[in-house]
């Protein structure tokens, strides 16, 4: 008796396959985008790491209570790694490999593995989520919060091994989450849905009441740095709401909304490359949309509804914040690819070889928009000259000059804009100084920036060391005493 396709090494493990697939690109993509994609330091990244640097229990910073999970974990890399890209970077990339991981438990408890998996490489290829898992600034935590928070909502709801522990991590995420701005948001839907939803109600009821208390009172003891610094500043929570400083032009807010996912024709770029997503992803993001609706009896349909609805208003206001609607994005991509393949495996039921030939098609599809976003991103950011010029290599080619044994001690002559962040090299290197008024004598090497205009000895000057990527290319010049 001949095989059945089902018999096949391959096809029997398929998802092993395809999970191991999805570990290995991601672990992959996300380094190489921290190392050589974009390459360089954008202006959210320098604020957000004088910001990290600034912690300090004996002169707390306000400022830095927003987002402040983050800043911690940045403030850690720099003392276990010192100043680089790559440290500066490197809580987003371990953030976004975080992140992978409870989409994939996420999705699969919400779709069908093959869905799953689909949808995790589309999200891992796409040039929004590569870019802010390599950026080194918070806007990663978006992403993570929103996973997780429904991931902790799903085991609890599912009464999960360890139930104890995921209410716990239900809680916990849901205080550090307030600590980013518009999170709240989805802790509000998560609510909506509860209060709504028939089932999710019951089973709230069936909840450990005495478990509950323990939950919410480790998430009090994690949010109380927050209520404080609301209290002292309630700018600060108006911040964490979303809501700005001055009233938006609204009209132009709209429009600048509609350009960020619709405008195909006339893509722009600056910092963040738009529209996010290609048109292959906004179909399977529609197709979606049509599913949430025809089948919005279910609790996934309450939350993500729920969510969008109260997202959209602060979007309209605060169009910057794009990187907030990436999960309920992503879910409903998700709804799209599991329609296009419920319509297939609805066709040809019984038969197996028809479903293979059927996926021929959706693997080019795949494929096409995997590559497509994947090129896109790497050559947008690294050579769009509208894009690459809004980062900057200088901490790579500092380092570099600090690096030399024979440097002696080093003064950075800096701006005055350009001090705070080369004051956080300094703190992590010996024997270097930054200061924003040339050095009258000097002795061992002096690092003078192109912004400085530092009028130091000519006779004193070293080298010139420039970077193509800028219209203004000769970024230091550097001074030393003679060797004797």
């Amino acid at each position: 008796m001949g095989k059945y396709i089902t018999d096949y090494f391959l096809y029997r493990k398929r998802f092993v396959l395809g999970y191991t697939i999805v570990g290995l690109a991601a672990i992959g993509l996300l380094f190489i985008a921290a190392l050589y994609i974009p390459g360089g330091l954008s202006n959210a990244e320098i604020r957000t790491t004088v910001l990290s640097n600034s912690l300090s229990l004996d002169s707390f910073n306000p400022e830095s209570i927003v987002n402040l999970p983050y800043h911690l974990l940045q403030r850690l890399s720099f003392t276990v790694f010192g100043v680089s890209e790559l440290s500066i970077k490197l809580p987003s990339v371990i953030l976004g490999l975080f992140a992978i991981a409870g989409m994939l438990i996420l999705l699969q408890a919400w779709f069908k593995r093959n869905v799953a998996i689909i949808t995790t490489i589309l999200v891992v290829t796409t040039g929004q989520f590569l870019f802010i898992s390599q950026s080194g600034s918070p806007n990663i935590l978006y992403v993570v919060w929103s996973i997780w928070l429904l991931v902790a909502a799903m085991m609890v709801s599912r009464q999960a091994v360890w139930g104890s522990f995921w209410k716990i991590v239900l809680f916990g995420v849901a205080a550090l989450s307030l600590y980013t701005p518009l999170s709240i948001y989805i802790l509000l839907a998560l609510l909506s849905a509860v209060l709504l939803h028939p089932h999710l109600r019951f089973i709230v009821k069936r909840l450990s009441k005495p478990m509950l208390a323990v939950a919410l009172l480790c998430a009090l003891v994690l949010a109380a740095p927050l209520i404080q610094a609301v209290i002292t500043q309630p700018a600060i929570g108006l911040r964490l709401l979303g809501i700005p400083e001055e009233w938006p032009g609204i009209m132009a807010n709209l429009l600048q909304l509609l350009r960020q996912y619709f405008d195909f024709f006339s893509p722009s770029a600056s910092a963040i490359m738009t529209p996010v997503y290609g048109m292959g992803s906004m179909i399977l993001i529609a197709l979606g949309i049509y599913r949430l609706f025809t089948t919005k009896y279910t609790a996934r349909s309450y939350i993500i509804t729920a969510w969008i609805v109260l997202l959209l208003p602060i979007l309209v206001i605060n169009p910057a914040y794009i990187s907030v609607t990436f999960v309920p994005v992503v879910l409903l991509m998700g709804m799209g690819i599991g329609v296009l393949l419920g319509h297939w495996y609805q066709m040809f039921p019984q038969n197996p070889y028809a479903r293979i030939a059927g996926l021929l098609p959706l693997a080019v599809l795949i494929g096409g928009m995997v590559f497509t976003g994947l090129d896109r991103y790497m050559y947008g950011y690294h050579y769009d000259p509208s894009t690459a010029s809004n980062f900057t290599r200088d901490l790579d080619l500092v380092n570099g000059q600090l690096a030399k044994p024979d440097r002696g001690k080093t003064v950075i002559v800096a701006s005055e804009s350009e001090a705070p962040f080369y004051q956080v090299v300094a703190d992590h290197n010996k024997d270097v100084s930054v200061t924003v008024s040339a050095p009258t004598i000097i002795e061992g090497t002096v690092i003078a920036t192109h912004d400085s205009k530092a009028p130091l000895a000519a006779d004193k000057l070293q080298r010139i060391i420039t970077d193509t990527d800028y219209r203004d290319a000769d970024r230091f010049y550097i001074y030393k005493t003679d060797q004797k």
